[in-house]
């Protein structure tokens, strides 16, 4: 027969395992994605220039 016995260690070793990563993850500074800048300079650039070929047509 099957011993039913759970180690209360290993949960304690995996419960802090698990929460040591996610502190580490919090801590973390998130990576900004460099899209929307990039997005809206190129929008900017693009308006200017149908305002100024609208002035100058």
């Amino acid at each position: 027969m099957s011993d039913q016995h759970l180690d209360p260690a290993g949960n304690t070793q995996q419960f802090r395992a698990y929460a040591n990563r996610v502190d580490n993850e919090a801590t973390q500074p998130k990576k900004r994605s460099m899209a929307l800048p990039i997005i809206a300079v190129v929008l900017a650039i693009a308006i200017v220039g149908v305002v100024a070929y609208l002035l100058l047509r």
